[in-house]
Order: structure tokens, then sequence, then C-alpha cells
């Protein structure tokens, strides 16, 4: 169960620095963005039907995100689905359930939405993560593939 006083919103453009700095706990060696290019990615965020980057926070204290996808789909009846990316706490306030209450929000828009699943992939191999996942609800029942763009396109 999340702290007292552990509130979740929407992340707006204000939120960004925050927010760029929690993911730099996340991936620690991407190149910093420019000022300029994170407002802008934020803005193609935010501007996207379905897209919704959650944060949770302790008081006035950005303490972890979670992005939503709601993605429309034509097969399943027409029923949506939904990705869960970039889930991150930052390292001070990991054990609290900030992520777990994070994901359960999340699987509430997509339920709201329509969304007949939810998928998340994980780069993460430690048993802590993959457990973590697994009792949030996730089941690891299905094989994921994913190509890189190549270096210089």
């Amino acid at each position: 169960m999340a702290d007292d006083g552990f509130s979740i919103r929407p992340a707006t453009g204000d939120d960004l620095p925050a927010l760029l700095a929690l993911y730099r706990q996340l991936n620690p060696d991407d190149p910093a963005m420019p000022e300029d290019a994170a407002a802008a990615g934020f803005a193609a965020i935010a501007a996207q039907p379905g897209m919704t980057v959650l944060l949770g926070l302790s008081g006035q204290t950005i303490t972890s995100t979670v992005t939503l996808a709601v993605i429309p789909n034509l097969t399943r009846g027409g029923a949506s689905y939904a990705l869960i990316e970039n889930v991150v706490t930052d390292l001070r306030y990991r054990k609290r359930g900030h992520a777990g209450a994070l994901i359960r929000e999340a699987f509430d828009r997509a339920w709201s939405a329509g969304c007949y699943k939810v998928m998340l992939l994980t780069g993460k191999t430690d048993q802590a993560t993959l457990a973590f996942y697994e009792g949030c609800g996730f089941v690891q029942n299905k094989t994921g593939f994913q190509v890189r763009r190549p270096a210089g396109l």
C-alpha cells in the first residue's frame, strides 16, 4: 500500500524537469535531452489520444511514473488494448507501493477505455522485478520480441 499522502495524477508540462530526472534513474546512460526537444516530445505525448503519463506523488514530490498507451484495435470486436512503459520509482521511495498503485491506476484507466488486455515488456531479469510485475497481476505467458533502430539511422 502506498504511503499516506500519496496521490496520482497525469503529468503536465510543468512536471517535465522532475520527470526527466526520474527517467535518468531508469536509463542513466541515455544522453540528456535538450530542453526544447524534451518539451516538444512531451507535447507530442500529451496530444496523442490514449497516451497518459501518470505520476505518483508524495505530497508535492514526484516519486514514480508509468506511461499508459491505449491503442485502438480492429480485432477482439474492436476492443482496444493498452501498453505500459517507463515504470520507474525514485530510489528514495522504492518499496512503498508507489509503482504498484500507479499500475493499478493504469489498469483502471485501461478497463474504463474498454481495453481487453494490458501489456508490459521489461528488459529487467532480476527475480524481484519479475515477481513485482506478477504481483501486480501480469502473467508471463507470451514471447516478446523487439528490434532496435540500427546506429546511424
